[in-house]
């Protein structure tokens, strides 16, 4: 059985849409969901990564687990126990969600993702991990209003779509285990956020731009919507740090993986007009 964590999140929707409707006869599939969702189309279980043993409750010597949730304060406690649960169950694979530059004692994200994909190497489970670098997904809501702030500077950054991040798990967790492994995905281009914006504009008729600030400026912003000042900052100071290059280059991971290209950015418009309005 294939066991879905973050099933009625955007990629866990995609991924149980591929895996219940792409294949013939389709595998044997159970959501993870913290409240009803009959709308899945699949067999789901209530569970919740506050309480990880309610999603060690669902697994079964055998089974392939998609890991992943948003992240939250406990979540490298909560998924590093998921993991523990998973290798006691007798998973026979583990496919989690990170990001591209995890790192334990990065910021944010990147250290928390760091912390489980340190745990999840260690756990005798066959694993793959997977390193998307920006999702197109939160391009409407870092433009609404037609204006996005942020602190990535004039350097090009590879977005991906979530839908090809879920595309790859789905022919993972359908074909023989592989050896263990780390894939960078990637769109087929990097852009600068002005050149986002640029394509955003063309594609939707009207403007929208980008706004570059200093970490300081920035930072300053964020508490203006409420955010806390420590989140605040960091958030700021990982955008100029995801900005400096590192998120520049592109891979062939989706078309290695999938066996087609990975989405454009005017790819994603096309199928998102509608999310911008």
């Amino acid at each position: 059985m294939i066991v879905v964590t973050g099933a009625t999140g955007v990629i866990g929707r995609a991924l149980v849409g591929l895996l219940r409707g792409g294949r013939r006869p389709p595998p044997e599939v159970l959501a993870v969901v913290r409240r009803p969702a009959g709308d899945l189309d699949c067999p789901y279980a209530l569970a919740d990564f506050e309480r990880p043993e309610t999603i060690g409750a669902l697994l079964s010597p055998g089974d392939r687990l998609f890991l992943n949730s948003s992240l939250w304060p406990g979540f490298a406690d909560a998924h590093r126990a998921v993991i523990d649960l998973a290798a006691r169950a007798g998973a026979t694979q583990i496919v989690s969600v990170s990001v591209r530059g995890a790192a334990p004692g990065g910021r944010l994200g990147t250290g928390m993702h760091g912390l489980v994909d340190a745990h999840l190497r260690k756990s005798g489970v066959p694993w793959t991990i997977l390193q998307p670098g920006g999702f197109l997904q939160n391009l409407p809501h870092d433009f609404r209003d037609g204006v996005m702030h942020g602190s990535y500077g004039p350097g090009p950054v590879s977005y991906v779509d979530a839908r090809d991040l879920a595309e790859v798990a789905a022919s993972l967790l359908t074909r023989p285990v592989g050896p263990d492994a780390e894939h960078v995905l990637t769109g087929p281009e990097s852009l600068s956020h002005d050149r986002v914006a640029e394509e955003i504009t063309r594609a939707l008729g009207r403007p929208f731009r980008y706004v570059d600030l200093p970490v300081r400026e920035m930072t300053a912003h964020l508490e203006r919507q409420g955010m806390p000042r420590p989140l605040a900052t960091d958030l700021a100071a990982l955008m100029a740090e995801t900005g400096d290059g590192r998120w520049s280059t592109t891979t062939t991971a989706v078309q290695d993986l999938t066996g087609r290209p990975p989405r454009s950015l005017s790819a994603f418009l096309a199928d998102h007009r509608e999310a911008f309005a």
